[in-house]
């Protein structure tokens, strides 16, 4: 049959593939959306502080972990409250309306490896959307191929936009910083007192090391 030639010939490999990457986007969608980010936990104060200098020893000695003024936990180095979740989240990035959480300590790593998938998919789907494209310059034309400019249209944002993130977040986990922490260091206590521009970063290799490992 003619499906049996294909499989011979290795054209349904390339479906199977395309459609577990986008299988395997959505499973890390619903996971980074869903699971625990990195809340701090009122149970976990005790002991909190111990070893907390020694990840920026070039900060003054007299800045104290706070206790934060809306879920009254003390706050971690690097912990920041979130109004949308209502909770103090560890090493705290931004809040992403897309996925409706958090990104912080424990699912930072997963969303990297979303918007990767996510990316390989896009790009995926816009080689498949532009290939099918003949132009000719006829009314007819446009109303047969529509969908197509549209669906291409889409992806090519789409795959901007995902491409700007994953190379923002790339960067700034190369310098072991966060986006709050980039965009708020003039108003963070740990980084305006510190003699160091980022007192956290410990060279690429070993930042990346540490963040992906």
């Amino acid at each position: 049959s003619d499906l049996r030639k294909q499989e011979e010939r290795g054209e349904l490999l390339q479906p199977l593939i395309f459609v577990l990457l986008v299988l395997c986007s959505v499973l890390l969608y619903f996971k980074v959306s869903l699971m625990d980010p990195g809340f701090v936990k009122p149970e976990e104060e005790e002991g909190e502080g111990e070893g907390q200098g020694a990840l920026i020893p070039q900060t003054p000695g007299h800045i104290k972990l706070r206790r934060c003024g809306y879920c009254l936990v003390k706050q971690p180095m690097r912990a920041r409250h979130c109004q949308l979740c209502q909770h103090c989240v560890r090493r705290y990035d931004h809040h992403c309306p897309w996925l409706v959480n958090c990104v912080g300590e424990r699912n930072h790593p997963l969303f990297i490896a979303y918007l990767s998938v996510q990316l390989v998919v896009l790009l995926w789907g816009g080689h498949v959307a532009w290939s099918g494209l003949y132009f000719e310059q006829s009314w007819e034309w446009l109303q047969h191929n529509i969908f197509l400019l549209v669906s291409f249209f889409l992806i090519f944002i789409f795959s901007i936009v995902v491409l700007l993130l994953l190379v923002s977040h790339l960067y700034l986990i190369s310098c072991n910083t966060t986006t709050w922490e980039f965009m708020s260091s003039h108003r963070i206590s740990y980084l305006r007192h510190s003699q160091l521009e980022n007192p956290f970063d410990q060279g690429i290799i070993l930042n990346l090391w540490r963040f992906f490992c």
